[in-house]
């Protein structure tokens, strides 16, 4: 403990520091799906004169309806409602495009600040409760220039990535993103001009990447055929079968890092039958069963960091983490259809799981213990004085995945393992990308 508290106490006040310049760098760190954030700098905003009235106007005019919508934009980073969002649709599409959309949504918000940065910097142009002492800010007062506003740039992506990838949710997308523009402005800290311009901003960066991912995932459908031997999974409706076959973001490929085939898996089962579940068990394997951990801690520690009050750095974190998911699910899904490993109730028919629900997909390597690897590792990179808590509860989600009886102990220990590696590769890739550096650069001032 006393070990960790220097390091936890540099990244506050490094946090801290950030915050206060607001990033003015960023639009030198790399991106991920797009050429050089120049490529795409708006031109020079209008004068801004003219648009004070409209924002003292819109305050005057604030009713409760309407300060709500400033407390509920005001929360989290900017793309933090659409990420939530994004996440509940997401765990619920049966079709090979949802862990796509999912990641497309961070790297597209991720990519799409870092050139609002470069336009803000560009023309440095100063926020209304700067201008007009009439004007009032309400919510966290941002550092940053005016145009283009950051919150209406992630909107602008959510809205196309979600239009485009669940249309049926157009309108109401649509709405929340007028209502997100039109509490920015209540709230002082941004011109219509730069709500709209933010906007389009983000439509535009989140068309680029969906061109650019075309071809990400498998566009024909499964054949049917599983391997003939006996004692592999036999489910009849085998869930996301040519996932493994999708495009990955840093991995060479989905079979970079798969692991050799499964063992007999006798002694596992001897084990899990041998197993007597507890009330601290169940209550540990229903947890991870139910809930989003790892997208539910990214949420907290962004927010008890402060980083939610940082845009850029945190739509870094929110695209690096996504990644993960992405990479690392693609790399485990190569793997379950490579072997197609049985699950334990299938290995022994007479075997009922306390969980009593079985996932409707090959069991080796463990999915759970994949993910959560890649988080554990990727959560000690952006936090590292909490590093000893990430991997202990990596460890606790693969085991919850033993204790359910869905899995056995052999699953957990190689996707653990799998998303060590998948995790290593990505922060050997984002070290590179220029934001560390000037972390480093300001714990030096």
């Amino acid at each position: 403990m006393k070990k960790s508290l220097p390091i936890l106490m540099a990244m506050l006040m490094i946090a801290v520091h950030l915050q206060a310049q607001m990033e003015p760098m960023a639009s030198n760190w790399k991106t991920w799906f797009i050429t050089s954030p120049k490529t795409y700098r708006l031109p020079p905003p209008t004068s801004y004169k003219e648009e004070t009235a409209q924002v003292f106007s819109k305050q005057n005019d604030l009713d409760s309806a309407g300060w709500q919508q400033i407390l509920y934009w005001n929360a989290g980073a900017p793309g933090y409602r659409w990420q939530t969002l994004m996440y509940r649709l997401w765990m619920t599409d049966t079709t090979y495009n949802g862990a796509l959309a999912n990641m497309l949504l961070s790297v597209a918000t991720y990519d799409a600040t870092i050139v609002a940065w470069d336009t803000k910097y560009a023309y440095k142009r100063p926020r209304p409760f700067a201008v007009d002492s009439r004007i009032k800010v309400h919510g966290p007062k941002p550092d940053s220039p005016s145009y283009p506003c950051e919150h209406s740039v992630a909107a602008g992506v959510a809205v196309t990535l979600i239009t485009h990838f669940y249309p049926s949710m157009a309108e109401s997308v649509n709405r929340l993103a007028q209502q997100l523009m039109a509490s920015r402005i209540a709230a002082g800290i941004a011109f219509p001009s730069d709500t709209r311009a933010g906007f389009e901003l983000g439509k535009q960066i989140a068309e680029k990447e969906l061109a650019y991912t075309k071809g990400f995932t498998p566009k024909t459908a499964w054949d049917g055929k599983r391997p003939k031997q006996p004692g592999i999974w036999n489910g009849k409706k085998p869930a996301s079968p040519l996932a493994g076959l999708s495009k990955t973001v840093v991995l060479d490929s989905s079979s970079q890092f798969r692991p050799g085939p499964p063992p007999d898996f006798a002694k596992d089962m001897a084990e899990l039958k041998s197993f007597k579940p507890t009330f601290r068990s169940m209550a540990n394997a229903f947890n991870f069963a139910s809930q989003p951990f790892w997208e539910d801690l990214l949420h907290k520690k962004i927010f008890e960091y402060n980083l939610h009050l940082d845009p850029p750095r945190a739509a870094r974190l929110y695209a690096i983490a996504a990644i993960g998911v992405y990479d690392g699910f693609v790399a485990c899904w190569d793997a379950k259809y490579a072997y197609w490993g049985i699950r334990p109730d299938q290995y022994d028919t007479t075997y009922q799981p306390p969980l009593l629900i079985t996932p409707p997909f090959p069991g080796y390597p463990s999915g759970h213990a994949a993910i959560g690897s890649v988080m554990g590792e990727l959560y000690s990179y952006f936090f590292p004085a909490e590093r000893a808590y990430f991997q202990q509860k990596a460890k606790e989600g693969a085991e919850s995945r033993f204790q359910a009886g869905i899995h056995f102990r052999t699953d957990n220990e190689v996707g653990l393992e799998m998303g060590r590696k998948v995790a290593e590769k990505i922060i050997q890739k984002v070290r590179t990308d220029g934001a560390d550096e000037e972390l480093m650069l300001a714990k030096k001032k």
